[in-house]
């Protein structure tokens, strides 16, 4: 058993550094591997979205997990494959910073790095101000659960009619405790003056 699973783990990476190299493959920076005329026969399950995802973008290096896929991390700041596709632009510019970079403009210059990259260190960092809108959510969440509750005290709980609540009816309630000698240790009934009938001084 322990054989046919350690054969099972070393077939499927060997399938998977297989594919890698084919999707590096198709990955080539020259225009013909990009924009090609005919369509590749399609390859179904996993392979088939992750090379829908990279398709026309080189993979250049490792990222975070081997996996061939872009996203901003601080952590990891090369992702393993570019942001944007090759397109004819931004090949012709890949063979011009092959040589001398003082013949770029800072315009292409800034061109190639989007080609690679979304955003800047500095850009990823940047406070998005996404707790401001989760604050003001919390707060109107919290109005309405509270004129809600105000409302229904107001509206919906009318405590006027309700007999056990006049100063008669909590009268007899306390005399009633005091007869019952609720709490006679150190409660009611400890202040009780069972002698004389009155509150003790």
């Amino acid at each position: 058993m322990l054989q046919m699973y350690s054969r099972s783990v070393v077939r499927s990476l060997l399938a998977r550094q297989l594919a890698y190299k084919q999707l590096a493959a198709n990955s080539s920076t020259t225009a013909a591997a990009v924009f090609q005329d005919k369509p590749k026969a399609p390859v179904q399950g996993v392979m088939q979205v992750l090379e829908d995802k990279i398709v026309g973008r080189d993979i250049v290096g490792y990222g975070i997990n081997g996996e061939p896929q872009y996203f901003d991390n601080i952590t990891y700041p090369f992702p393993s494959v570019r942001f944007g596709k090759n397109t004819p632009e931004v090949l012709a510019l890949r063979e011009k910073e092959k040589g001398d970079w003082k013949k770029l403009t800072l315009e292409e210059k800034k061109k190639l790095y989007r080609a690679s990259f979304c955003q800047t260190l500095i850009e990823a960092e940047t406070p998005t101000g996404e707790w401001k809108a989760i604050f003001g959510w919390v707060m109107v969440w919290t109005s309405v659960a509270i004129l809600s509750f105000v409302g229904v005290r107001k509206f919906l709980t009318n405590t006027a009619d309700d007999p056990s609540l006049s100063l008669e009816s909590r009268q007899a309630q306390l005399k009633r405790m005091i007869d019952l000698r609720v709490d006679p240790i150190d409660g009611l009934s400890s202040k009780w003056d069972y002698d004389n009938n009155t509150w003790k001084k």
